[in-house]
């Protein structure tokens, strides 16, 4: 048997828990890594992936180049270091790094040398502050690989939802809810999920308002744009349930009556994954714990990633939780896997 590629897992910031999350995954996918089963590269900072070493323990991490063989488990430095970058500290060559890494990642992808990309959170303040203005990973990978199509997709479990509109202003939605975009985004849905091995994903699209618009009294874009797309969809041979009230769809999804809701804005669709993405601690009222995974649509390569942030106020602590990067890189391995069976 082939061995697999080697999954890039970029950084992210390195003064985020980035570092040591990555650490704490090597560390626990050891056994798999060590067998063949799993191969991984890290992109990021060395000194800052040292630093969470020391900290959490586990092995050193081989450096290599881009060039040449990999072991099983390697690191690749994602450019010049600057001034020592300190856990919980917002620099620009926090930004800097975080953009390089991924850039690299990309990079490899398309040669062929890595078959997906797992990216951890960088923090938007510092790499504008770098000069790189984006809104977030999604829009990064957008161009950096030439795409302007891209669609966000969220997972817990059951729970997949993907989003019509993400970063922009809920004055700005009705306007980018357009039967192209629902199209795209439904298109990619289905695709992704068929990838995951669900032969004839059903999917349901969330109404815009509330009610589904109740018959135009709230608003009539789920009546004369939603409906018709739904309408096509279904006529081209998907299995399309919608429009949908918002305040039902995702306990229908997560009772399991769709394999995923397609969201018409960034929070309508994060919140509920969230919710149950969370584990809370009853005693102290913090959450400990976080699961989900982000992955990216519409790119010509693979892209998962963590469902949180930097989380500066925790970072260089050691208590960070690495499930949703855990998570993150199993989704990679499925989908890569499909798309070399493709």
């Amino acid at each position: 048997m082939t061995a697999p590629r080697h999954l890039a897992i970029t950084m992210g910031d390195p003064a985020g828990i980035g570092p040591e999350i990555i650490v704490k995954a090597c560390t626990a996918l050891a056994p798999r890594i060590a067998e063949g089963a799993l191969r991984l590269l890290v992109i990021g900072s060395g000194p800052a992936l040292e630093r969470a070493r020391a900290l959490v323990g586990g092995t050193p991490i081989p450096e290599v180049t881009e060039d040449g063989d990999w072991p099983a488990l390697a690191f690749l430095q994602a450019g010049p270091e600057g001034a020592p970058i300190l856990p919980g500290m917002l620099t620009e060559d926090g930004g800097r790094l975080a953009y390089l890494a991924v850039e690299r990642g990309v990079r490899l992808a398309q040669a062929g040398r890595i078959g997906a990309i797992v990216t951890a959170p960088l923090n938007k303040e510092a790499l504008n502050k770098a000069g790189y203005h984006y809104a977030g990973h999604t829009e990064m990978l957008a161009e950096l690989t030439g795409v302007k199509g891209s669609v966000m997709l969220l997972a817990h479990g059951n729970m997949r939802v993907s989003h019509v509109t993400t970063h922009c202003a809920l004055e700005d939605v009705p306007k980018r809810v357009t039967p192209q975009r629902i199209r795209l985004v439904l298109d990619l849905t289905h695709q992704a999920l068929r990838d995951l091995g669900i032969e004839r994903p059903h999917i349901a699209v969330a109404a815009l308002n509330p009610h589904a618009g109740e018959g135009g009294l709230f608003g009539r874009q789920d009546i004369d744009v939603v409906a018709p797309t739904i309408e096509k969809a279904v006529a081209d041979g998907m299995h399309v349930t919608g429009p949908v009230p918002g305040d039902t769809v995702f306990v229908k999804l997560r009772a399991g009556q769709f394999d995923a809701v397609v969201a018409m804005y960034h929070d309508q669709g994060h919140i509920p994954v969230k919710l149950l993405g969370f584990h809370v601690d009853p005693t102290t009222g913090k959450w400990d714990a976080l699961s989900g995974v982000n992955i990216t649509l519409g790119l010509p390569v693979i892209r998962t990633s963590v469902d949180h942030g930097t989380a500066f106020d925790i970072a260089g602590k050691g208590i960070a939780s690495e499930r949703s990067l855990i998570e993150a890189i199993e989704y990679a391995e499925a989908l890569a896997a499909h798309r070399t069976q493709a």
